[in-house]
């Protein structure tokens, strides 16, 4: 490969990668994860693949090639694999600005007793929601604070003007943990899937990937099309799981079992991807 065909594939990389990472940035930062949490998992995640499927002759790769292909140093990626054996959370917390302010607010003796925040007023002296920021979040004003703890929900303010916290912890909008487990399995299939026909050997057959779109669609038409797509596609995946009941592997059977399957997935792009994908670059 050449010096532009590589520069080109390594910039289309990056390219893709913009692209898959904004539905999974809405969903972090709407259950309050930080961007140091998310660089932590990154970081864990780049060692772990790395490590898993790219050794050479089946075998786990080796500590200097995993820092050689990820950039990181051969001493934290040992002490990353140690991590992973030892199944220690990457993150040390929960921490971000708001999180401090609550956590302080529970714990700190001038803002709570035996650990149940005081209420406090808006602003004023120590102990007062102000000097609480000041404290816990400097870099953050407090009324921008105030504000986000309120539609969060983590703190009301009472007829008096006392404000009351609520809950020690800040998550913009709480997701369901099962939505939210079900997120991660259906963005890796299909990204398993379109990795395996980015990489296949020759010979292998591709994995069944196909899509159906139109951009020059009118809006009125989307109730339309869900009830074509509910009926046709429902209809379908019935018929593929009927036929995976009848082909499944039985106890009998000395053979391992596998996990497979089809998925189907609905496309319709949100306004301000739209505006990204037109934005020249």
């Amino acid at each position: 490969m050449n010096k532009n065909s590589a520069d080109k594939t390594y910039s289309n990389s990056l390219a893709a990668f913009r692209q898959l990472f904004r539905p999974v940035a809405r969903v972090l930062l709407r259950d309050g994860v930080t961007w140091k949490e998310l660089a932590d998992v990154a970081k864990q995640t780049y060692v772990d693949v790395a490590t898993r499927s790219f050794g050479i002759h089946g075998r786990p790769t080796n500590i200097s090639r995993v820092a050689l292909l990820t950039g990181i140093t051969r001493r934290e990626v040992s002490h990353l694999r140690k991590q992973a054996e030892e199944a220690e959370p990457v993150s040390t917390g929960h921490m971000n600005q708001a999180t401090r302010v609550l956590t302080g607010w529970y714990l700190d003796a001038t803002y709570s007793h035996n650990g149940t925040p005081l209420p406090l007023p808006a602003t004023g002296a120590v102990p007062s929601f102000e000097s609480l920021c000041t404290t816990y979040a400097p870099s953050v004003p407090g009324t921008t604070l105030l504000k986000e703890l309120r539609q969060a929900s983590a703190i009301e303010q009472r007829p008096d003007g006392q404000l009351v916290a609520r809950t020690r912890y800040y998550v913009p909008e709480a997701t369901n943990p099962k939505q939210i487990q079900r997120f991660g399995e259906v963005l890796a299939d299909l990204g398993n899937a379109i990795t395996h026909n980015l990489h296949r050997k020759a010979g292998e057959p591709p994995r069944f990937e196909r899509r159906a779109t139109n951009l020059q669609m009118p809006a009125s038409v989307v109730p339309e099309f869900r009830d074509f797509i509910e009926s046709e596609t429902q209809a379908f995946l019935e018929r593929v799981d009927a036929w995976l009941s009848a082909h499944e592997r039985h106890e009998v059977v000395d053979e391992p079992g596998i996990r497979l399957g089809l998925g189907a997935y609905w496309i319709q792009d949100l306004s301000e991807d739209l505006s990204d994908k037109r934005t020249p670059r």
